[in-house]
């Protein structure tokens, strides 16, 4: 017999990628396994929709697409739409990204039901004064606000209302390593970042201090997994500073692939930054996703990644522009690559999600 109903709204969700629907997807399956009824609303954002009917068929819960419109203004209707028809039927909403935090938060005004938001950020941190101004109506309206790190629970110190902090998790089983190609990852030591090449992932904080990080590290290299979208601009800037040999941007490449170039990384690095939209690491899941592998990482202070390492214990964290502690950083994790892989493979256990969404279920009881 199924417990309680949830109905899980989304701004995204797989197979397309993004931290928010990989957070929705884990969301909704561990849901699922522990005996909820699972309903998801998320946006088609392929061109046809074939890509997500492919991948839905396979889950053990429904997700009702809202079909892909060049006029943005025709799917914020339809999302709207098709979250009041099933509203009613829902004993618990979980409202994920900025649009379901206000979808959810309008209709719940004509048909209340308990009402649960998960923040990752940005959609707390627009410059925007009327955008900011309007997700505060929307959180203000909810039951239960769960933050995924300290660090996006500090920019809602001003709504006077309790906010839970909630980690993201990892599915461990998905990390194992058997038969997996064979591939060479050059340099020594090896440093990798994945994640949509851009301002907030950090890529060009690593670039730039390359030059003075080969003074120590001659034969290192860097690479770049994920998304290009700003990588033609980041290769000219390692150009114009002569360590363009010392990068390779990989693109998107296969599961099988990342997790053998992860197995080859001496030093997962994740130096994000704010973007001029505000937008911000909430957390930064992929640096669990390497300790799983045994791989320790180094991040930025200052962001939600605090969260995601374990300091001096999963890895280090730094000033994103302290090239010195960046230096000292590798150094130190190197000098004890040994301890650092097993306290990165026990903190990313912590992180499971088989543990993670017992905290989710206590809120929903």
């Amino acid at each position: 017999m199924k417990n309680k109903h949830i109905l899980i709204v989304t701004s995204e969700f797989p197979p397309q990628p993004g931290g928010i629907g990989n957070h929705a997807y884990h969301l909704a399956l561990s849901l699922c396994a522990a005996n909820y009824s699972v309903q998801v609303i998320a946006d088609q954002r392929s061109l046809t929709g074939e890509e997500e009917a492919v991948f839905d068929e396979a889950l053990p819960f429904t997700v009702v697409r809202i079909q892909r419109y060049k006029q943005r203004f025709k799917m914020y209707l339809k999302r709207i739409v098709a979250t009041n028809k099933i509203f009613s039927n829902a004993s618990h909403v979980i409202a994920t990204g900025k649009f379901s935090l206000w979808n959810v938060a309008f209709i719940n005004l004509f048909k209340p039901r308990k009402t649960l938001a998960v923040v990752h950020g940005s959609e707390v941190n627009f410059k925007s004064v009327l955008l900011r101004k309007s997700i505060d109506m929307a959180l203000k309206k909810m039951d239960t606000i769960v933050a995924v790190s300290k660090y996006t629970k500090s920019f809602m110190s001003h709504l006077n209302k309790e906010v839970v902090v909630i980690p993201n998790g990892i599915q461990l089983e998905n990390w194992g390593t058997e038969n997996l190609p064979e591939i060479i990852v050059k340099g020594n030591p090896v440093l990798t970042t994945v994640g949509r090449v851009s301002s907030r992932k950090g890529q060009l904080q690593v670039i730039q201090q390359i030059p003075e990080l080969l003074k120590q590290f001659p034969e290192l290299h860097y690479h770049c997994v994920g998304i290009p979208t700003e990588a033609a601009v980041f290769l000219e800037k390692a150009k114009s500073l002569g360590v363009a040999k010392h990068i390779t941007f990989h693109g998107s490449v296969t599961d099988a692939m990342l997790k053998q170039t992860l197995l080859q990384t001496d030093v997962f690095v994740m130096l994000s930054a704010e973007s001029e939209t505000g937008d911000v690491e909430g957390f930064g899941i992929a640096i669990l996703e390497a300790n799983a592998l045994g791989i320790p990482a180094i991040g930025s202070l200052n962001c939600g990644i605090e969260d995601a390492i374990k300091p001096n214990v999963s890895g280090v964290l730094i000033d994103a522009e302290n090239t010195e502690a960046f230096k000292k950083g590798i150094g130190s994790i190197l000098q004890s690559k040994e301890t650092f892989t097993i306290e990165a493979k026990k903190w990313a256990k912590e992180h499971d999600w088989a543990t993670i969404i017992k905290r989710y279920i206590a809120l929903l009881s």
